[in-house]
Parts: C-alpha cells; sequence; structure tokens
C-alpha cells in the first residue's frame, strides 16, 4: 500500500516553471515505479513522464520532452517534476501515480495508487 500527496501546483505565466512534489508513505514507495499524469478539462487523462524504481531511467511524453524532467529522492520518500518553459497547453491537473516493481509504463491502467491531483495553470 502507497499513499500519495502531491503539492507545489499553482498559477504561472507563460514560459515560467514549477516543481511539482510527490511525497509517498510507507517502505513500499522504494519498490515502485512512479508516473506523472495530467488531465485537463474535457479531455482524458494522459501520460507525462515516468521514472524507474531507482531512477535510472526516465520517460517523457513527447508534447513534454525537453521542457519537464523527473527525479526522485527515494531518501526523502519523494518524487519530482520540474516543468520549465511552460505552455498554456501545459494547464490541466496533474497526478503523481505508483506501480509496484521494476518497469515503468506509459498507461494508466498500469498505476495501482494515486495522488488526490495538484492544479497547474499556465496564462497566456
Amino acid at each position: 500500500q502507497v499513499q500519495l500527496v502531491e503539492s507545489g501546483g499553482g498559477l504561472v505565466q507563460a514560459g515560467g516553471s514549477l516543481r511539482l512534489s510527490c511525497a509517498g508513505s510507507g517502505r513500499t514507495f522504494d519498490s515502485c515505479a512512479m508516473g506523472w499524469f495530467r488531465q485537463a478539462p474535457g479531455k482524458e487523462r494522459e501520460f507525462v513522464a515516468a521514472i524507474s524504481l531507482s531512477g535510472t531511467r526516465t520517460y517523457y511524453a513527447d508534447s513534454v520532452k525537453g521542457r519537464f524532467t523527473v527525479s526522485r529522492d527515494n531518501a526523502k520518500n519523494t518524487v519530482y517534476l520540474q516543468m520549465n518553459s511552460l505552455k498554456p497547453e501545459d494547464t490541466a491537473v496533474y497526478y503523481c501515480a505508483a506501480r509496484p516493481g521494476y518497469y515503468t509504463s506509459t498507461n494508466l491502467a498500469n498505476y495501482d495508487y494515486w495522488g488526490q491531483g495538484t492544479q497547474v495553470t499556465v496564462s497566456s
């Protein structure tokens, strides 16, 4: 069992930056691959980024590649999403998710545990 709590969302202007944090609980946290997903109003929830349980492998959606960076600090039970050069189309609720095991996935159905989400709004 893993509990996840996101923080760091807010309102920024286009071109600005935000860093989202996802704090996990329990010893199982460092046994999970982690993912970030987002959902804009009227749209399906979509993959943003993922990181392996050791932090050695990362994956990004084409829409955020080169702008976003996912990282983790297992000693702090925390995963981060650094978001730079933000665009209005990045506006969404961002969710942290955990998948027990080594392998990452871009499919939200493969993640067992989810945070409540944090709102990111980018003004033009």
